[in-house]
Order: C-alpha cells, then structure tokens, then sequence
C-alpha cells in the first residue's frame, strides 16, 4: 500500500533528486566510515586517531555550512537545478581528490571542499519536490527522495568492507559524475519560473534576520533537528570509543556501526513520512520520533549492552529514531516562500550537520570527566528539550500552499 501511494507521486525530478541524495549521502558518511583505516594509513598515532579525526569531521561540516548559505541562495537566485549540477560537481571532483591524498592537511582542504558540494543536494531537491507535487501528497515524494537517498549511506558500508579507503572514494566520485548525465533533462520548477520575473527579492539570506517572525521560524526549524546529529555525529561516529566507556572489550567497528543506524534511518524516514500523512501532521512526527530518540539513547548508555553485537544493534535503533530527516527538511521548505524556500531548505540542514562542532567540543570536555553513559544521556536530553521547544513553537504547515513570497 505504502509503495503503491509514493509511485502515484514519484516525478522524473523526485527520481534525480532521490538518486542525487543516495551519492551526497554515500559521500557524506563515507570520512566516518573510513576515519580509522585512512588516518592509519597516513601514518596518525593511535593517541591521536580521535582528535584527528574530530578535526576533520567538523572541518567536513564547516564546508557545509558554507556550502549551505552558497548554494541556497544561488538556489532562490538562479533556479533549483542549476544547484543540483554545481554541487555535485563539486562534490565529485573532491572525492576523487580525496583517494589521491597523503597527508591529513592535504585530506582536511578536501573534505572542507567536499562539505562545500554536499551541502546543496537535499535541500534543493526537497524545495523542487515540494514545488511540483500536490501540497497534500508532497509528502510522498519528499520521503521517497530521503528514504532512498539514505541508504546510500549502506552502500558506503558495504563498499568498505570490500576496498580500501582509497578505492572508496573513487567509486563516490565517479557515482557523482556519472549522475551528472542524468541531470541533463531535469526541469526548473514551475513556482520558481513564474515568480523569477516578479521583481520580488530573491535568495536573500540575510532577510532571514531583520524580521523576528523569519527569524523564530528559521531557528526554530533548525533546532527540531538538533537531535539527528547529536546521534548520528557523536553517538554512532565515535562509537568505538564509547563502547570502551560502556564496558565493551571486543573491537566495534565504526563502519558497521554506521551502516546499521543507517538501516534504521531509512525505515525511520519511510515511518515518518507514512506517519505523517496518515496523521496529516508534521509536529505530531516530530514529538514522536524526539521522545524515542531518548528511549534509544537511554538504552544505548544504561542498558547492559556489553558486545559489539549489542552496539550495533542500539545504533540501528538510533537510527529509527532519527528517521524524521525527510519530513524535517520538507518542514523547513514548507515554512518559508518562493523567494526564500531553497535558501532555508539548504541551510537549515547544514546548520544542524555544522552543530556537530559545538556537540563534539562539549563531547570532548566531557569525555574523560564524566561517565560515557552519563555523558550521552545529558546531551540527549539537552537536544531533546531544546528540539521539543522548537516543536511547539513552529506552525503545522502539512498542505499548506506554496504559491507564494515573503
């Protein structure tokens, strides 16, 4: 049935979005896969393998917050599909660089290029989604897109078990490349075109701040998704690490690790995206899915899980629970008007990927200082209250109309 209801509203441009969000999200996961291996191949202490590699995570997503603000705008500026080629592009050209590389300086330039090009692929491809299906069955094509985009996350896993890192970053940056030749025949969405010759300012990112409404609402959007992040950057990336807190002896592999909250996020965005159809309701998802994500996290820590096999299991409920991605990324393209909805779309994402900075330092400072267990379920719970907030706040806009500027 659920299959049956998305085909009725799968366009040929929810396709290429979708195909699109499957390469960015395999190249996008793919540094937490192969962090260990690659540093250990370049030569990186053992000591120095988790500082090292937050280094290089976070200057991964600073890339993309500007990636964000870049390609958002130029999304409202100059039309949703010439980002779509732009980034990949970009994307694709640094991640074959990054197969090539030898020193972590040469790696962190790359994958700050790299998070630069991934930023403009999922919120342009929601904003075209979202303006080309029915406002009250957008919600069909905006969950087809993450629930297959997502799971190129899994390919990433299963590509590194079979070659090195190096080899890893090929195979991404080809995928990118080759997907610029289905590109070709995508077309602009219809809102856009008959608004781009209105005479209303378009892609104006710092609109969002001079009036208080915009900017609640766009805080707001952001801060619904602060949990994601908190799982996907620090509880399931690092954690090997936490396992030895939690009193795991036998090795956990940060690869499989991902790879199996990976398999949860694609059944939580089906979930949420069936959810909140049947619900016709985005906030009633969103409080949903914030309180089984403290259920998970609260087993992760407190509950007895002493085996790599039980890690991994608790990262693949993790990642149901975050599975809200799809319909948090439409929430944010569904508050704001033509003239502004690619430019909050693309940022609102990459503003909460780039929350993984301040989440791994307050990680760090509390690392050696607090329990792990401890230590995860403060920082749930923080991103839970602060994203329940955000909730109440923000209005419901499942079918609202499109059709219209700020």
């Amino acid at each position: 049935m659920v299959i049956k209801q998305m085909s009725r509203y799968i366009n040929p441009l929810v396709v290429v979005a979708a195909l699109g969000y499957f390469v960015d999200i395999y190249d996008l996961i793919l540094f937490s896969i192969v962090r260990i291996p690659s540093l250990v191949d370049m030569g990186v202490p053992s000591a120095d393998l988790t500082s090292v590699g937050m280094m290089l995570l976070n200057t991964q997503m600073m890339g993309m917050l500007v990636g964000g603000i870049l390609w958002g705008v130029l999304g409202d500026r100059l039309g949703r599909v010439s980002v779509l080629f732009g980034s990949i592009l970009m994307y694709s050209v640094a991640n074959l660089a990054n197969g090539l590389i030898d020193t972590v300086s040469a790696y962190a330039v790359w994958r700050f290029i790299a998070g630069v090009g991934l930023a403009g692929e999922l919120g342009v491809g929601i904003t075209l989604a979202a303006e080309t299906l029915p406002k009250e069955t957008r919600g069909w094509g905006t969950m087809a897109i993450a629930t297959f985009g997502v799971s190129g996350a899994i390919l990433a896993g299963l590509v590194a078990e079979l070659v090195n890192w190096r080899a890893c970053y090929v195979v991404g940056g080809l995928m990118g490349l080759l997907l610029l030749l289905l590109r070709v025949k995508a077309y602009e969405s219809g809102l856009f075109t008959s608004q781009s010759h209105s005479g209303v300012a378009r892609g104006q990112f710092f609109a969002l701040f001079t009036h208080w409404h915009r900017l609640s609402k766009y805080v707001a959007c952001i801060v619904v998704g602060l949990p994601t992040w908190f799982v996907i950057g620090v509880l399931v990336t690092f954690s090997p690490e936490l396992a030895k807190g939690f009193g795991v002896t036998e090795p956990v592999s940060a690869g499989k690790a991902i790879l199996m909250a990976y398999v949860g996020l694609v059944v939580g965005d089906l979930a949420s995206g069936v959810l909140s159809q049947w619900w016709q309701s985005r906030r009633l998802v969103f409080v949903f899915f914030i309180l089984l994500g403290l259920v998970a996290t609260a087993w992760y820590g407190y509950g007895g899980i002493r085996t790599a096999a039980g890690i991994y299991g608790a990262c693949l409920a993790l990642g149901i629970s975050v599975g809200y991605w799809a319909i948090f990324v439409t929430n944010a393209a569904e508050q704001f008007g033509t003239n502004l909805r690619a430019t909050v779309a693309t940022t609102v994402p990459n503003f909460i990927r780039a929350s993984v900075v301040p989440l791994l330092l307050i990680f760090q400072l509390g690392y050696h200082r607090i329990p792990s267990s401890h230590l995860c379920m403060i920082m749930g719970v923080g991103c839970a209250v602060l994203a329940l907030g955000a909730v109440w706040w923000l209005p419901e806009t499942f079918g609202k109309e499109l059709d219209y500027v700020e």
